[in-house]
């Protein structure tokens, strides 16, 4: 998997790309926390180009979610594709994650 990270006006947005599972999600983890730690609390994961994502994927943006609300923090998940919004929405993370259409959307959001 590939991770791009892009910084723009206090928003830490990470754009994924390939699969994110079991072997992928440690680095993940590691790279989205370091960023918290680091004093972000507003961060967008952009999934346009996920291909995949298993419950280790799942359980990395369940523990970011809890972070950044006791940071006071916001998560916004955006571009998913279809499969992608379905493993959310089978989870019931649709639920509490605000899923937007567009990296645009997920900004104008935070």
């Amino acid at each position: 998997m590939d991770i791009a990270e892009e910084k723009q006006a206090g928003v830490h947005a990470f754009k994924l790309k390939g699969r994110l599972d079991s072997n992928t999600s440690l680095a993940f983890e590691q790279r989205l926390f370091e960023s918290i730690t680091n004093g972000t609390k507003n961060v967008i994961i952009d999934f346009k180009e996920l291909d995949y994502i298993s419950s280790a994927g799942l359980r990395v943006i369940l523990k970011a979610t809890k972070a950044l609300k006791r940071e006071n923090g916001k998560i916004m998940l955006c571009a998913m594709q279809d499969y992608v919004k379905e493993v959310f929405e089978i989870a019931g993370f649709d639920a509490f994650l605000p899923i937007v259409p567009t990296l645009d959307d997920a900004r104008r959001a935070l």
